[in-house]
């Protein structure tokens, strides 16, 4: 028979061992239900303050989506309609200046007249390639053609715009050679303008080519240069800033001046035309340049001054095309009113100041240059 003691000691020693592990299990437990609470809580407060970072987070980012979104927009390039040509139709048109191609020879594609031609041809289904280099063009002229499949564009240095010498005849018809000074002022541009014409027909006889040849007078428009020192962004530029207009000469030579959209209109027609001799593109109208610098201060409303400084040398005293072959050949004539075409070039105008002012830019009338044969009357 076993002693009731040292089993009762065993018991006990058992007991205690178990109360004590009864015990460190209820402790675990209790360190464990304040854990999950204290991480609970923490969640929560955590939680919370997410939420209310995330609400910042959102505030600030807002804005910047919708801007990212008007950037993809933007980056959707959306071209004016495009007719569609067969191959057999459509032509491949190079826009350089003075250069002569296969097909054509006009003015710098990425310029004041060249852009709205390139309007013109693109959107009559044709491929075009413009050359130009950014000297008096600009790539906001034809930035909205850039990546369509019709258009490249291609930075390359040209020849100087057109300008005209003093005539013996008026008007001018395509009859007439031209009266130059071959050492004036102007004489570069002026035998330049003769020695192109030249090439072009060399270039026909000798390679069995069809050329057209524009003689294009005096044009104005938007897209015009605010810096290209010609009488219309001068005048209109001038107005708008409320400086002196300022006329070279008692203010009596005379201009015609054909609205961008007309002359556009010519170029198209004698492309697609069968002449191959010299043709005028510009508006018999005549002003003189008194009258013209008065008409611009009263569609700008402008309390400007007329300021008359020094005639430039070999400064053209009339300047007037003679169109009956235009007219005649092409059917095509100037249709639009001086002075609305003058009141969209003042507008455009308006808006370019506006854009230079938010670029901290504000151009100024440029003074003739004699020494280069650009004055200000061209």
């Amino acid at each position: 028979m076993v002693s009731s003691g040292p089993l009762l000691r065993l018991l006990t020693a058992i007991n205690r061992r178990r109360m004590k592990l009864l015990m460190a299990l209820a402790l675990a437990a209790y360190v464990a239900s304040v854990w999950g609470n204290f991480i609970n809580m923490s969640r929560s407060i955590q939680d919370n303050g997410d939420q209310k970072v995330e609400s910042k987070i959102e505030e600030a980012v807002a804005p910047l989506r919708e801007k990212i979104r008007d950037l993809e927009k933007s980056f959707t390039q959306k071209y004016p309609p495009v007719k569609f040509l067969s191959e057999k139709d459509r032509k491949r048109i190079l826009k350089k200046k003075f250069i002569p191609t296969v097909l054509t020879q006009i003015t710098g594609g990425a310029g004041f007249v060249g852009s709205h031609l390139t309007d013109k041809l693109m959107m009559d289904g044709h491929e075009v390639t413009v050359v130009d280099n950014f000297f008096t063009g600009r790539k906001r002229n034809v930035e909205h053609w850039i990546g369509h499949e019709n258009f490249e564009l291609i930075n390359h240095d040209v020849v100087e715009p057109l300008y005209i010498e003093d005539p013996e005849v008026h008007p001018q018809n395509e009859d007439y050679w031209g009266h130059v000074n071959p050492i004036g002022p102007r004489a570069c541009y002026d035998e330049g303008k003769r020695v192109a014409e030249t090439m072009c027909y060399a270039y026909m006889k000798q390679e069995g080519v069809e050329v057209r040849v524009a003689r294009i007078f005096n044009t104005f428009g938007p897209r015009m240069h605010m810096n290209d020192g010609r009488v219309v962004s001068n005048f209109i530029l001038q107005a708008l800033q409320g400086e002196p207009l300022t006329v070279y000469g008692p203010g009596t030579q005379t201009r015609a001046f054909q609205y961008v959209s007309d002359l556009v209109n010519g170029l198209v027609a004698l492309m697609n035309s069968n002449v191959s001799s010299p043709v005028n593109l510009g508006n018999p109208e005549e002003h003189s340049i008194l009258e013209f610098a008065q008409l611009i201060k009263k569609l700008v409303g402008s309390g400007s001054e007329i300021q008359f400084l020094t005639e430039a040398q070999d400064d053209p005293q009339k300047r007037r095309p003679d169109i009956k072959k235009a007219k005649l050949l092409l059917g095509w004539e100037p249709v639009v009113p001086l002075e609305e075409g003058l009141n969209k070039a003042i507008h455009y105008f308006r808006k370019e100041l506006e854009y230079q002012a938010n670029n901290q830019y504000i151009p100024k009338p440029k003074p003739a240059r004699i020494k280069k044969g650009r004055t200000r009357h061209n």
